[in-house]
């Protein structure tokens, strides 16, 4: 008993912190956001017939608070959705990587991760597979349920504006999604 009182009480000293991560340290994170959009930006005009995206928010990966009107302001948005265990997701991730990396100034790729996903699994995720943009976690599945996706992958283009364009449960092969994002998103 005394041994465990010590142990409860120890030293102020001897005690370990573990201070939270900076968010460089962190894949997903704030860092990974766009910056301001190129003023020559070729987009195409979104649809009049389609409906509105739901404007959701949620938290990036480093805790920042992120809410995807923010991003389709001014650039079309690509969410992603999928969770570190998804042999599926893993299996179409790096082309989907690539193909964000190669749009970076025209479409925002936003991946949604389940609430069911182990953190420190996830940060492995997104650096084994060279996730460099943004990852809301969506804790309480909101995001999920807005989009109605009900198993990953899925993936949802939203164009300029806020406008949605098209959803692929199931996932996408990128150069589908590229052909895609040529004929309904960017102009010439």
């Amino acid at each position: 008993m005394a041994l465990l009182a010590a142990a409860a009480t120890g030293c102020g000293s001897d005690l370990i912190e573990h201070p939270e991560p900076s968010p460089s340290a962190v894949a997903g994170g704030a860092l990974t956001l766009p910056g301001p959009a190129p003023t020559d930006l070729g987009l195409r005009p979104a649809p009049t017939d389609s409906p509105p995206a739901p404007a959701v928010s949620g938290t990036l990966t480093d805790r920042t608070p992120l809410a995807l009107a923010d991003l389709w302001g001014d650039r079309a948005v690509v969410l992603t959705f999928f969770t570190s265990w998804c042999t599926t997701c893993a299996d179409q991730q790096a082309a989907l990587s690539e193909l964000a990396g190669a749009n970076a100034d025209r479409v925002v790729f936003v991946g949604v991760v389940g609430a069911d996903d182990d953190p420190a699994q996830v940060q492995d995720y997104l650096r084994r597979h060279q996730v460099d943009h943004p990852v809301l976690v969506d804790d309480d599945q909101t995001i999920w349920r807005a989009y109605a996706v009900r198993e990953p992958p899925a993936v949802v283009l939203i164009a300029r504006g806020g406008v949605l364009l098209r959803g692929f449960p199931g996932g996408i092969e990128a150069s589908a999604l590229e052909r895609i994002l040529t004929e309904l998103v960017l102009a010439d």
